[in-house]
């Protein structure tokens, strides 16, 4: 269930949007002001925050929050629910990271849908996300997020520079990565006789595992190639 913050200083209204949304299935906790909102915020974060600008004392309180809560996460989508619908606020509200400016005359039908609208772009990036960190080329498998590699579903114990030259050379198949590329890749700064040591010791770790592995062609003056045919 999605979970989405509102951020709202009078009680009734507050409570107005809170009812409608978990009419939509969506799970909602409410603050009165910025302090308790960005307690809250940083034990967790919720799926998408609503946001008015003048928070009981604070007659910018909502721009600090924005800020604050864009901080903690570039991805987060925020909106802004506010009465204040000046084209300067609005601006300054876009520009402080928020993704959408609604004035509170906005129909409930339309907040729901520019909220399902934001959803499912965020979900969109996620995956893209999700995707860029998965890398798959027949029998191989990388997965960034645990500096993992897999060849034929089993992994290969890969120090932290060959997980790197591993990435860059399969991240685009059948490209040649010379050796100064894969030095910058994996963050290493060595002579070219110790790439090739590299290199020499990732395909045996792969040969270990499977003597008819043959992935990582030499393009001699060049440098190196994955080749999935190999």
């Amino acid at each position: 269930m999605k979970r989405i913050a509102i951020v709202e200083d009078e009680a009734a209204i507050r409570e107005n949007y809170k009812e409608v949304l978990q009419q939509q299935g969506y799970s909602v906790q409410a603050y009165a002001n910025r302090p308790t909102a960005l307690q809250a915020f940083t034990t967790r974060l919720p799926d998408l925050a609503i946001i008015d600008i003048g928070l009981e004392n604070e007659i910018d309180g909502g721009f600090a929050l924005c800020q604050s809560l864009r901080a903690m996460s570039s991805s987060l989508p925020i909106i802004f629910l506010t009465a204040r619908d000046s084209d300067f606020d609005t601006v300054c509200g876009l520009r402080l990271g928020a993704d959408d400016y609604l004035s509170k005359d906005v129909s409930f039908p339309h907040l729901i849908a520019r909220l399902a609208a934001l959803f499912r772009r965020s979900e969109l990036q996620n995956s893209a996300s999700a995707m860029e960190n998965l890398i798959e080329h027949g029998d191989l498998t990388i997965d960034v997020n645990r500096i993992q590699v897999y060849w034929k579903q089993q992994p290969i114990e890969l120090t932290v520079t060959e997980f790197w030259m591993v990435h860059a050379l399969a991240k685009h198949p059948g490209h040649v990565r010379s050796r100064q590329a894969l030095m910058q890749d994996a963050k290493i700064y060595v002579d070219d006789s110790t790439i090739t040591s590299h290199v020499k010791r990732i395909r045996k770790k792969f040969i270990a595992q499977d003597n008819s592995f043959g992935c990582i062609d030499t393009v001699y003056g060049m440098g190196y190639r994955w080749d999935n045919q190999g």
